[in-house]
């Protein structure tokens, strides 16, 4: 058991009330450490900080080339702790090793390739009529907040604090109150690689400081990636104030697989997509259509692979599917499996907790489950379940896999696997989410804008898009004619707008 405190203006905080929450490994169930129970108090304690190091602190009063140089070092420190970060993420969430030593190696990645934007960044000169030169210029908005899930706890704030530290914003983070550990040793590693001193801050704590942060007066943008109502909430809060707000929110993707991919290579690429992080993903491959010719043969396949994924402790390299985050989800996950059968699926696979040795009884797993001849119209295709569980649905025709698709009112991600290149970009084209893949699932780089539509939430992380989002923009007109302007004694009256 270690005690963390939180991390406000360089120092370690405890919270004002004294609480702690118990953050627990869930492949066991065990109490590995204590972080502060943060609430408002403690929240408006950080934006204070923050406020006071953007007003008047070096961070964003530093040229582009001496702020981009310390993102580049961030990123070095990141890179040379990363295999501590591994094993710490894969305790707090539970996902094995593997999966985290593939997401977290590509943190740097961020921060280099903001500061590369950073450094890169011009200013627009706009066309204007009359004796003007008209440009524009950015600048950084102030406070922000990211509020980060359990799920992806480590890249999903890399995506968002990178964009955030390169346009000179400060910021304050919440972490989920599951999984606030990575969080806590990526703002102290990027603040010793050279961040000032209050420009990261991290709130511990659970759904009031949250709140707190998203109502926040001095907070400018907030970045929220968790459940839809959560996003909704936090839209609300930031409307009535007109401050922005980025949220990538929850999903049901479908998949889509056509008759001519062969049957048994599409069911082994696309199980990634319904297993990856034990289907704790917004984007989880979680609704298979399948074209009727080959669905059959999907099916088995998709259970031949299912059945033989090895679950165990996600610290071993052989295991390659790890626990649920908690106890409250594998119960959530369980319900939805006895709903899939009251509702006439037809279990093909999985459905209950696996047996494991002694050391890992108590951990929240669940197996790998494949419900197969379901409707589009069930719950268990429609609705979020948040755990290792695929629907397989089928379809006969192009237009009837693009309605049934499009029947949900996620818009996250969606993938298409056909060798047919016409088909291919024609669905893709037609799918109502932002994000398709095409013979592939869930591929992303720090260039792509991640983000979906409908309830899946509003605004683009990564990318020029959300760097750009985390500035305003101000517009300069300048007279450069060598005479005065004198309107009222004018004969000939310039133009109005």
């Amino acid at each position: 058991m270690i005690e963390h405190l939180m991390f406000i203006d360089g120092k370690d905080v405890p919270a004002e009330s004294g609480a702690f929450l118990t953050i627990s490994n869930p492949a066991t169930a065990r109490p590995i450490a204590t972080v502060p129970d943060g609430v408002r108090v403690d929240v408006d304690k950080a934006v204070a900080a923050a406020r006071m190091a953007f007003v008047s602190g070096p961070w964003p009063r530093m040229s582009r080339t001496d702020r981009a140089r310390v993102l580049l070092k961030a990123a070095d420190a990141l890179e040379a702790a990363s295999e501590s970060l591994f094993t710490l993420e894969t305790q707090n969430n539970g996902r094995p090793i593997t999966e985290t030593r593939a997401q977290l190696s590509r943190v740097p990645e961020w921060f280099r390739y903001n500061a590369a934007l950073l450094a890169a960044q011009r200013d627009a000169v706009l066309p204007s009529d009359g004796p003007y030169l008209t440009y524009q210029k950015r600048a950084p908005l102030g406070v922000c907040g990211i509020i980060t899930p359990f799920n992806h706890p480590a890249l999903i704030l890399a995506r968002s604090l990178s964009a955030a530290l390169a346009t000179g914003n400060t910021v304050v983070v919440k972490p989920s109150e599951l999984t606030p550990l990575t969080t806590l040793a990526i703002a102290r590693i990027v603040t010793e690689a050279g961040v000032p001193e209050g420009v990261i801050n991290v709130v511990t704590g659970g759904r009031e400081a949250g709140i707190g942060l998203s109502e926040h007066a001095d907070v400018a943008k907030v970045t929220l990636t968790g459940g839809t109502e959560a996003g909704r909430s936090a839209a609300v809060a930031t409307a009535s104030r007109f401050a922005r707000i980025t949220a990538e929110l929850g999903g049901k993707t479908p998949v889509i697989v056509f008759g001519d991919y062969d049957p048994v290579a599409a069911a082994e690429g696309a199980a990634f997509a319904a297993f990856v992080a034990s289907g704790q993903s917004c984007v989880a491959g979680a609704r298979f259509l399948v074209q009727r010719e080959r669905y059959a043969e999907f099916v088995e396949a998709l259970v031949a692979r299912a059945n033989a994924i090895k679950i165990g402790d996600p610290a071993k390299p052989e295991t390659q599917i790890g626990p649920m985050i908690s106890d409250a989800q594998r119960r959530k996950v369980l319900d939805y499996i006895s709903i899939g059968e009251e509702e006439g699926a037809r279990l093909a696979a999985g459905g209950n907790v696996p047996e494991l040795p002694d050391d890992l009884r108590d951990g929240y797993f669940v197996q790998p489950t494949v419900f197969a001849d379901a409707t589009n119209s069930m719950r268990v295709a429609q609705e979020e379940i948040f755990g290792p569980v695929a629907v397989v649905v089928p379809f006969d025709t192009e237009a009837e896999a693009i309605e049934m698709a499009n029947d949900n009112r996620f818009g996250l991600g969606a993938a298409v696997w056909t060798h047919d290149l016409a088909r291919g970009h024609r669905v893709a084209a037609a799918i109502e989410s932002g994000m398709v893949w095409v013979n592939d699932h869930h591929r992303l780089e720090p260039s792509l804008p991640w983000g979906g539509i409908k309830e899946s939430g509003a605004g683009k992380d990564a990318g020029t898009e959300s760097f750009d989002d985390f500035t305003w923009i101000k517009t300069i007109i300048v007279r450069i004619a060598d005479s005065d302007v004198d309107w009222y004694g004018s004969d000939t009256p310039g133009r109005l707008n």
